[in-house]
């Protein structure tokens, strides 16, 4: 018969306190039934071969979470874990037009009143004011 090391202290979230009857009584149930919580596993090595290989063969990433029945989050995960995805390139967002900063710099050259105070203003409004005084002009 093993003796077992039944422990003194318990956690509860982030705090530690002494252990009372009950936490001793589940301890040794948990021994005795095989209770061992902590050591499932969630990814089989051949899910994870089976992952990736769908994964490498041009799959998306949602219809392999549907396929394992898992998320689409945790497919991702693992495969990020594994090293083999990549993420889809951002495409940046065109602007169209010349920037605040540009309008401002040509409204400072038609204006006859100073333009510091106009930094908060959308480019349409700035833009107004422009063509309203190359209009006088």
């Amino acid at each position: 018969m093993a003796i077992l090391a039944i422990p003194k202290h318990v956690r509860e979230g982030n705090q530690c306190r002494r252990a009372r009857f009950w936490d001793k009584v589940s301890f040794i149930c948990n021994t005795i039934m095989g209770d061992d919580t902590m050591s499932k596993v969630n990814y089989t090595e051949e899910l994870t071969t089976k992952i990736v290989a769908d994964y490498e063969a041009g799959l998306p990433v949602e219809d392999i979470a549907l396929s394992v029945d898992r998320s689409v989050r945790s497919i991702r995960s693992k495969l990020v874990r594994e090293g083999v995805y990549k993420a889809a390139e951002k495409t940046p967002a065109k602007k169209v037009g010349p920037s605040k900063k540009e309008l401002l710099i040509e409204l400072e050259g038609i204006a006859p009143f100073e333009v510091d105070g106009l930094s908060g203003a959308t480019k349409t409004a700035i833009s107004t004011l422009i063509d309203h005084f190359k209009g006088e002009a």
